[in-house]
C-alpha cells in the first residue's frame, strides 16, 4: 500500500483534520505500542500500520 492511499483512507475514515491528530496520538498496542507516525518512522510497513488501525478503529471488512 502506498503512503497516499493510507493517507485517503485514514482521512475518508476518521476527517482530514482528525485522522492526522489520531495518527499522533493513539498508541497501537499491535505496533509495539506506537502511534502511526512512530511506526511509519520506525519503517514498518504501511500495510501492517493500516491492518492496526482497522482493528484499533473496529472498521468492518468492507471498508478495510
Amino acid at each position: 500500500m502506498r503512503l497516499t492511499e493510507f493517507w485517503e483512507r485514514m482521512e475518508l475514515h476518521l476527517g482530514p483534520t482528525y485522522a492526522d491528530s489520531w495518527a499522533r496520538d493513539y498508541i497501537l498496542d499491535s505496533l509495539g505500542g506506537r502511534t502511526v507516525y512512530q511506526a511509519l518512522e520506525a519503517g514498518i510497513e504501511t500495510k501492517e500500520i493500516w491492518r492496526a488501525v482497522c482493528e484499533a478503529l473496529r472498521l468492518p471488512p468492507s471498508e478495510r
